[in-house]
């Protein structure tokens, strides 16, 4: 049922552009809300829910100028060619395996892992995910050629990247990371200004890396629950930002499998660079407690503890529920990665994430 589902919903988001709302860099979450919704069993939801999203799409251009061997780097980044990159993907999905495009492709990729503020990323995991599980139908491969494609399009390249080399695990890395003095403009603009900020590479190596690539796996794991409880606590600064520090890692660690294990501590280092760019970018340096009654908003808790105290009352079998009736996109990945990491680690503390978030933005109409 959740690959037919899946088959239908991705006939019709593919001829849809991977952005909405002019040049905001607004992404088209159709295929990725989807794919939560049908794998957690709200296939039902899938239909009504496209019917009410596809209104803000536009479509996805033809293919104009072709991507070749030959003049690739030059057409990365051009948003205005994503129909040709798009139909690059397409065609070599179609003559190669598609883990052997993935493998060749991704070392000239994962320098703009930022790209569409990760959601080349995280569409091409989101799609991957669901090939993993069983549905190699052309319309899920198609989506990975959709994903890879957006990723080239929009690629964003982060200033003054630096491997992880330190001894701080990732929630002690991400809490001390600096911030933009100022936080303001687009999100092009903002990474670009990461080049002015003396202390930002110095804080992108006190990451501790694993000693060998079968380490990858649980630093990812252990970014997606930073991720998590970073948004409990300083979500209100951005909240649609800030969700993508917790479902970039999370769509990287369903993504693995897939690459040689010789990529991933590239993968590794690329992803939490990444969610560091956000947080420096986005994230306020004061946090702010979850407040205790939904639809609270942003007012300040009175108490640091009301966090951990709204999730423990929180419910996980009913989180995924309250995300599927919300509708907003941005409330069902969040949901989609906190309950991941709550399947992992028992922790109910991770569960204010997926509550606060949808406090934060409205629902959908």
């Amino acid at each position: 049922m959740t690959s037919d589902v899946l088959d239908e919903a991705y006939v019709r988001l593919h001829q849809w552009g991977p952005e909405w709302g002019g040049d905001n860099g607004l992404s088209n979450h159709g295929p990725m809300a989807v794919e939560v919704l049908a794998r957690r069993g709200y296939g039902e939801q899938v239909g009504p829910w496209l019917d009410r999203y596809v209104a803000r799409l536009v479509d996805l251009p033809g293919e104009g100028d072709p991507i070749t061997e030959d003049n690739w780097r030059q057409a990365m980044g051009q948003l205005s060619r994503v129909g040709d990159w798009v139909a690059f993907f397409r065609r070599a999905v179609r003559e190669e395996p598609w883990p052997q495009v993935l493998a060749a492709w991704w070392p000239r990729l994962l320098p703009a892992i930022a790209s569409g503020a990760t959601h080349g990323l995280i569409r091409t995991g989101h799609a991957i995910r669901t090939v993993l599980a069983g549905d190699t139908t052309p319309g899920a491969v198609d989506e990975i050629a959709h994903g890879l494609g957006y990723w080239a399009a929009r690629a964003i390249f982060v200033p003054g990247l630096a491997a992880p080399a330190g001894s701080l695990d990732a929630a002690q890395a991400l809490a001390g990371l600096p911030r933009l003095p100022e936080q303001s403009g687009q999100i092009r603009q903002r990474f670009a200004r990461l080049a002015d900020l003396p202390a930002w590479t110095p804080a992108l190596t006190t990451l501790r890396p694993p000693a060998e690539p079968a380490g990858v796996p649980a630093v990812l794991a252990g970014l997606v629950e930073a991720g998590a409880r970073q948004y409990a606590t300083h979500g209100y600064g951005s909240p649609v930002l800030l969700v993508h520090v917790a479902t970039a890692p999370n769509a990287m660690s369903h993504l693995l499998p897939a690459l040689p294990e010789a990529l991933w501590t590239a993968s590794l280092g690329a992803t939490w660079a990444a969610c560091a760019a956000i947080t420096v970018a986005y994230a306020p340096a004061d946090p702010q407690p979850t407040p205790s009654a939904p639809g609270a908003g942003a007012a300040p808790a009175a108490d640091a503890t009301a966090a951990a105290d709204a999730a423990a009352a929180a419910d996980p079998a009913s989180l995924m529920a309250r995300a599927a009736e919300h509708g907003d996109e941005h409330v069902i990945k969040l949901t989609d990665a906190v309950l991941d990491a709550h399947a992992r680690t028992g922790d109910p503390a991770l569960l204010a994430a997926a509550t606060r978030c949808a406090d934060l933005i409205d629902p959908a109409e």
